[in-house]
């Protein structure tokens, strides 16, 4: 939590960004044993390290050539779950023609997305699979058979509920009745106010969250239906159950306690626990809960990048920050100290969302994206014992407007894709062994 604190303090000093990284930089190279201890300096030492090398990723095999459409199946059995994050927000409902304009899906926002600099890429236009709509069960068919291809082990599906109002669940509904969607699935509680976030004005609620001991026992009951499905994803047989945020419960461990207790009761059973680490990096046990999952690029401490961009639009605001910073950290893994699944990240760049607002992650690429996610798996395979909690998240399977997605673009068509291939097929020891090598230098 002191690192919360001390995050926050940092991003609230009233300096420009190129400022903030000149002070940055020094501060690092002249007081390493100050800094030493953070993520935010293993960041910048891996960084500056690479750098000085000529290199920060592999070989970008996958970066500048067409990759086309995979059509075997995985040569062997992944030696993890890799479980990504799904948003099922790409169809019209009633209450964003209210607050957005009929028909409105986020395919809009995408479209309209401007470059902000030299190069930018932007917009971010769908592939193969176009500008889908979700009310259509063949769109889902097309990506559980995308997903299974490239080894994807299941979606975790966000869930909108706001005091028993449920927004976006059609294709969750979709998914349930239809059961030839074969890839295994779970809900994360997308539990904050729903605002205009998306225009910068995040203090104008659209709608609340109303939580209660009665809502608790609400929410539980009702995805209990998820739960009892044979597609649903269990951890030592433990039905999964996420929480975006769960600080923002009134007693998180209180909620947690009533979940458990009523799910012994209705013949569910134990249920597991996990939370994204979106905000903040506590403990899970503070909450109640069985573990935490990463949450890239949220929380991380990559350096800013806005030196790196030529022709940077003067009307932008937002921040330009190091993608490369995360690939090169998952290197040498700190020891998390609780139950902590890892995750990954393709990219990041919600100007779609923010406009010139935006959060830029600069240098992302398939190759630097592969050996993360051959890392992580690495580490993952070293930690857990467990077949049932080797699990790592992606963010995300299709965060079109946040310039996350694994599904396939016009730029890089089935890059991410094959990328996200090729480091579950690596040999299990090729990578285990340069993690314990890691461990063992340190």
């Amino acid at each position: 939590m002191i690192g919360d604190l001390l995050r926050s303090t940092w991003r609230g000093l009233p300096l420009s960004d190129a400022r903030r990284q000149r002070l940055q930089h020094q501060l690092f190279r002249s007081l390493p044993w100050a800094f030493g201890h953070t993520d935010a300096f293993r960041a910048w030492e891996q960084l500056q390290q690479h750098s000085a090398t000529g290199a920060t990723t592999e070989p970008g095999d996958l970066d500048h050539r067409p990759v086309p459409l995979q059509t075997q199946p995985l040569p062997r059995k992944p030696s993890v779950r890799l479980l990504a994050f799904y948003l099922p927000q790409f169809h019209p409902i009633a209450e964003n023609d209210a607050w957005w304009g009929l028909g409105f899906t986020e395919w809009r926002n995408v479209v309209a997305a401007k470059p902000q600099f030299e190069g930018h890429y932007q917009p971010h236009l769908p592939g193969e699979l176009g500008f889908y709509d979700l009310r259509l069960v063949e769109v889902q068919r097309r990506q559980v058979e995308l997903a299974k291809l490239y080894g994807i082990g299941g979606f975790a599906f966000y869930f909108y509920w706001f005091g028993g109002k449920r927004l976006l669940e059609h294709p969750l509904r979709q998914y349930l009745e239809n059961r030839d969607l074969d890839l295994p699935f779970c809900l994360c509680w997308a539990n904050e106010n729903w605002s205009k976030r998306w225009d910068g004005r995040e203090n104008d609620i659209l709608i609340a969250q109303a939580h209660s001991q009665a809502d608790d026992l609400e929410l539980i009951a009702y995805i209990s239906e998820y739960f009892s499905d044979s597609r649903y994803i269990r951890i030592a047989d433990r039905p999964l159950l996420i929480v975006y945020r769960p600080e923002l419960l009134p007693s998180a461990a209180e909620t947690a306690a009533r979940w458990r207790r009523w799910c012994r009761e209705n013949g569910i059973g134990e249920i597991f626990l996990a939370y994204t680490q979106s905000f903040e990096t506590n403990d899970p046990a503070i909450y109640g809960f069985d573990a935490a999952i990463e949450f890239p690029p949220n929380i991380g401490n990559a350096p800013l990048a806005v030196n790196l961009v030529r022709g940077l639009s003067k009307e932008f605001t937002g921040l330009i920050r190091d993608w490369r910073a995360f690939p090169a950290c998952s290197r040498v893994y700190s020891e998390p100290g609780y139950r902590l699944f890892r995750g990954v990240n393709p990219g990041w760049d919600n100007t779609a969302r923010r406009s010139r607002a935006g959060l830029i992650y600069l240098g992302s690429s398939p190759s630097g994206y592969r050996e993360w996610l051959r890392n992580a798996i690495a580490d993952t395979v070293r930690r857990f014992s467990d077949p049932s909690e080797r699990i790592v998240f992606v963010n995300a399977w299709n965060e079109w407007a946040e310039g996350a997605h694994l599904e396939p673009d016009e730029r890089y068509q089935y890059a991410y894709l094959q990328a996200t291939r090729d480091a579950l097929t690596t040999p299990q020891g090729d990578t285990e062994s340069s993690v314990n090598r890691q461990h063992a230098e340190r």
